[in-house]
């Protein structure tokens, strides 16, 4: 993954498309309850309304006046104001909006990929007394919905609002946002506004108007073919026909699954089964490096400290895919290689002495396995089992390679 990311200083993006509207104030999402706008700058707020409609804005009792174009567009210059608030924003046409809960502070675009998308919630088993305790009304963010269009330029969000830091709104911000605003209020005690316009593995040309890529012929010409809408219906018809007979072929093939020889089954023998050490990848033993599904067990003895409450398992990472049975039973799935495995085990699945755990691995392309300097442990309150070490592995099926998915939404110009 591309680690470079992107945290620039902003007042908001200008959006200078017309718009259909019918003779009523209309106001961009970002411009809502709890904005904050960028201190000691020149401000300029914008909206919509009828053609030549006469608009008024009333901010710290003063009011401004202007006139919406032939468009129906319509804009204010405010002058530059220092950090501070709540304050509210009055807009008057043929209908009323109130803005409420103004604040002005610094504002930051939170760009980049995976790395800033990644959210709060991703992380809260570290981080559990930072969420607790986060409820801060001066730092705020606003999450930029996931679109594109490749036919024409929007000039609004489809959805969005700002939220500020607590201990449920906390689990949806970029971590790496929240965190870095936290320090830069610790240090300067403004008013923090953050705009989440992040998009896992997305390259610079999904971030790039179509006038920009007049340049870059080959991007240029595919963004072109992108405005058939035809096109983008059949080549998500063909991925996910592709990747639907993949699997159905793989489950056809493997002996294992619960409707054939079941190795989920405790009672299973496994006289012809390898052993390999967790956490590590197939590749680097007998193996070699193929797809399809290999199977995984391990038995370990649970203290009667973990009998008859819940538990948590951790498995680490794991490429691409896995299921997992403890007892036979099943307790979790994942379906794509990033994400930390994190389940729950019920009060009723573990037993004094010995236990059987059960991971079936689904690798369709890379290297398949366990990934290292991961967590592999099973948790209840007072006791850890440890995972590492020596396990039984089984090939249940050899597949070749799948192909990915076309990432469309990673095409050149999102808009």
């Amino acid at each position: 993954m591309n680690r470079n990311l992107f945290c620039f200083s902003a007042i908001y993006l200008t959006l200078l498309i017309t718009v259909d509207v019918s003779g009523q104030i209309k106001l961009p999402k970002l411009l809502s309850d709890g904005v904050v706008f960028q201190r000691d700058t020149k401000l300029k707020v914008w909206g919509w309304a009828s053609a030549k409609e006469d608009i008024s804005l009333v901010f710290k009792d003063k009011t401004y006046k202007t006139k919406a174009d032939g468009n129906g567009r319509w804009e204010f210059a405010i002058p530059s104001q220092p950090s501070g608030g709540p304050f509210i924003m009055t807009f008057k046409g043929k209908n009323e909006i109130t803005i409420h809960n103004i604040l002005f502070g610094d504002v930051w675009i939170c760009s980049g990929q995976s790395n800033m998308e990644l959210t709060m919630e991703r992380v809260k088993d570290k981080y559990r007394a930072v969420i607790a305790n986060s409820e801060n009304t001066n730092i705020r963010q606003f999450l930029v919905p996931d679109s594109y269009d490749f036919k024409k330029e929007h000039s609004d969000l489809e959805s969005g609002s700002w939220e500020s830091a607590n201990s449920k709104n906390l689990l949806s911000f970029s971590a790496v946002a929240y965190f870095f605003a936290k320090e830069v209020y610790e240090k300067q005690h403004v008013p923090i506004g953050l705009i989440n316009a992040s998009l896992g593995g997305s390259p610079v040309e999904a971030w790039m108007s179509e006038d920009a890529l007049i340049h870059f012929p080959n991007l240029h010409d595919e963004s072109q073919k992108f405005k058939d809408e035809k096109l983008i219906q059949e080549i998500e018809s063909n991925d996910h026909k592709r990747t639907s007979d993949w699997y159905q072929e793989l489950n056809d093939k493997d002996p294992g699954i619960p409707k054939k020889q079941n190795w989920v089954d405790p009672k299973l023998e496994e006289k012809d089964w390898g052993e390999m050490s967790v956490p590590g990848f197939w590749a680097d033993g007998p193996l070699k490096a193929i797809n399809g599904s290999v199977w995984f067990r391990k038995k370990f003895n649970a203290p009667k400290s973990l009998v008859g409450s819940s538990g948590k398992l951790w498995l680490g990472r794991i490429v691409d895919q896995d299921s997992v049975f403890i007892n036979g039973k099943f307790i979790g799935t994942t379906g794509y290689q990033y994400p930390p495995r994190k389940y729950e085990i019920g009060s009723t699945i573990l037993h004094e002495g010995e236990n059987e755990i059960t991971v079936r691995v689904i690798n369709n392309s890379g290297r398949g396995g366990f990934v290292p300097d991961k967590p592999y442990y099973i948790a209840g309150t007072q006791d850890t089992i440890n995972l590492t070490g020596p396990w039984r592995y089984k090939l249940g099926a050899l597949m070749p390679p799948l192909e990915g998915p076309t990432a469309i939404r990673w095409k050149p110009v999102i808009k």
